[in-house]
């Protein structure tokens, strides 16, 4: 065993689809069905928009500083070095919980996908044949768990590709019999239906949709020359990712009006009415149910795949910054963070068995982490404002920088503002009526963050650390890390 010695291994190609794949899954299989239905085409089409802009100022400025400063910890040890160790800590411990719980229900959602094909099984059987898979894969090597994230990625972006090409043949009626054209996309009060408050609650549906964008951040520890292959990988991820996603919407919008009851059923449970399923059988396509099925269920354990390396590397960087357990800063002759793997995966077996045998519990988890994605980016968009304040103040010149965040400072305020807004309007209807325990429901991992921030800053009397003394000081990226 090593301490702190994580293997650079990763490339550029492994990034580009970890990011992509991590944003590409059942939001936009499934979930994107529902914000057609509740805003409008034109809605859905809107809130999409201005997510997908905000995600790529965060990954601009996730771009520079892991750039800058490529660690596993990444946006929790900036966190801790520019703006506050107490913040650092609580992103720290809310990301890990975040994906340790996300693993477990990606695990209970395969085998729910699964029960389409096998309905008598039960379902707990497949968790835990994913739940070794997915162990074995981030077990073996850093490499092995890109290799199996690109392939994943792949068949989804492939999927959408065919979905969107398949969609355009339908509309111009080359495929399916009748043209649509724009029929659908103008129907009734189509394109903006519910107005500016409809459009607002996709924004929460479309932010879920693009969460998990910031692994690329995660994986700059390992990535083989970070200051090449990070810019390289955010240019191409958001480009793709606003493609797909605005492209897939406004085809569904148009074959599918937003009145349809299919819409509003969409479900991660129930694949027989993905949107995308929808379009296929309207072109003609009898098998798209079992198609969609299996590329829903690659979505998941793709997520699942990035949800084991995520929380294990967080953990992992908690060790090496104190903040856990010393045997979680070790490592293999692999690379391997080994100790982490076992408590990440210990911890996501824990939470599974609860949705089996205490479901209560599991609700509870789950509805825990749920808004820890958003409180990321927000940490995200504090740490770079900081870091970027920081260097000019301690005499450095942004020529220094080998990739600059765009539109500094607007990016990372407006990004602040809105996952803010996005928090706050997760569930306005439950202050509109008192409602206090849907408000602690939905509201729950907003002051578990503050628990976890107020105990590590009245235990350790941290302070605002002045931009004079932030840590700018660069790791050692020399060629043996690499080997």
């Amino acid at each position: 065993m090593a301490e702190n010695k994580v293997k650079r291994t990763l490339q550029t190609r492994h990034l580009s689809m970890i990011a992509l794949g991590g944003s590409i899954g059942t939001g936009l299989f499934v979930a994107s069905g529902s914000a057609i239905s509740t805003a409008g085409p034109g809605g859905a089409l809107v809130a999409y928009l201005g997510i997908g802009i905000m995600v790529y100022f965060l990954m601009t400025s996730l771009g520079e500083m892991a750039t800058y400063l490529p660690i596993t910890g990444s946006f929790a040890e900036y966190s801790r070095r520019f703006v506050d160790p107490a913040l650092g800590f609580a992103m720290g411990w809310n990301y890990w919980f975040n994906w340790a719980i996300t693993l477990a229900v990606d695990l209970s959602t395969a085998s729910l996908v699964l029960k389409f094909w096998f309905p008598h099984l039960p379902a707990w059987i497949f968790s835990l044949f994913f739940l070794a898979i997915i162990f074995a894969i981030n077990a073996l090597s850093v490499k092995s768990f890109g290799e199996a994230e690109f392939w994943m990625a792949l068949i989804k972006v492939v999927t959408v590709v065919v979905f969107l090409a398949v969609g355009l043949l339908t509309i111009f009626g080359i495929l399916g019999g009748k043209a649509t054209y724009l029929e659908n996309f103008t129907y009734k009060k189509a394109p903006f239906v519910g107005g500016v408050p409809a459009i607002l609650s996709v924004f929460v549906v479309a932010g879920f949709s693009f969460q998990g964008t910031e692994l690329i951040g995660i994986t700059a520890g390992e990535t083989k020359n970070p200051e090449e292959s990070l810019p390289k990988a955010i240019k191409q991820v958001f480009w793709r990712i606003l493609l797909f996603y605005i492209l897939s919407i406004f085809v569904i919008a148009c074959l599918i009006p937003y009145t349809s009851p299919n819409l509003l059923g969409s479900s991660a449970s129930d694949i027989a009415i993905s949107p995308f399923t929808l379009v296929f059988k309207r072109a003609g396509l009898a098998s798209a149910a079992s198609v969609m099925n299996a590329v829903i269920l690659t979505s998941v354990l793709s997520a699942a795949n990035s949800g084991m390396y995520a929380s294990t590397r967080m953990l992992f960087a908690l060790g090496v910054s104190g903040d856990a357990p010393k045997p979680f800063a070790m490592v293999n002759g692999r690379g391997i963070p080994i100790f982490a793997l076992l408590g990440t995966t210990f911890v996501g077996l824990l939470t599974f068995l609860t949705s089996i045998f205490g479901t209560r519990i599991y609700t509870f988890l789950v509805n825990a982490s749920g808004l820890t994605g958003f409180i990321a980016w927000v940490g995200i968009a504090m740490a770079h404002y900081r870091f970027r304040k920081a260097f000019i103040a301690q005499g450095h010149d942004l020529s220094e920088l080998k990739y600059h965040a765009k539109w500094f400072p607007l990016g990372p305020i407006l990004a602040f503002v809105l996952c803010i807004l996005v928090i706050v309007g997760q569930d306005l209807k439950s202050f509109a009526n008192f409602d206090w325990q849907a408000i602690g429901v939905t509201y729950m991992s907003v002051p578990l963050f503050f628990i976890l921030f107020l105990y590590y800053k009245i235990r350790h009397k941290t302070k605002l650390i002045p931009l004079e003394e932030i840590d700018l000081k660069r790791p050692d990226i020399s060629e043996k890390d690499e080997k």
